[in-house]
């Protein structure tokens, strides 16, 4: 019985992480300078500059743009995450206990 039950839940674990992997969010900075795409299995994707928005030579301001993208980035994909990882343990419960689960 333990063995089934183990068995199930690895393979949803799998099933998640591979769900994970094709979630995408999008974050900005500087009123769209940085835009940062990062998977909800809080990988980053992608980092566009927008060099009409951002002045290179105040190289601290790009850094400082970066870490605010990155960071909007990686909470949103830590909701998706989490949301989907809500979902899976709602499946695993018995009925109605899932309730419990939502904030």
């Amino acid at each position: 019985m333990f063995d089934d039950l183990l068995g199930n839940l690895q393979k949803q674990q799998e099933a998640l992480q591979q769900k994970l992997a094709e979630i995408f969010v999008e974050a900005e900075a500087g009123d769209g300078a940085v835009m940062v795409k990062a998977g909800a299995d809080l990988h980053i994707e992608n980092i566009k500059l927008d060099p009409s928005k951002l002045d290179f030579s105040d190289r601290e301001q790009v850094e400082d743009l970066l870490v605010v993208a990155l960071n909007r980035a990686l909470e949103l994909a830590r909701k998706e995450a989490a949301a989907e990882s809500n979902k899976l343990l709602g499946n695993l419960l018995p009925g109605g206990m899932d309730q419990f689960l939502k904030p």
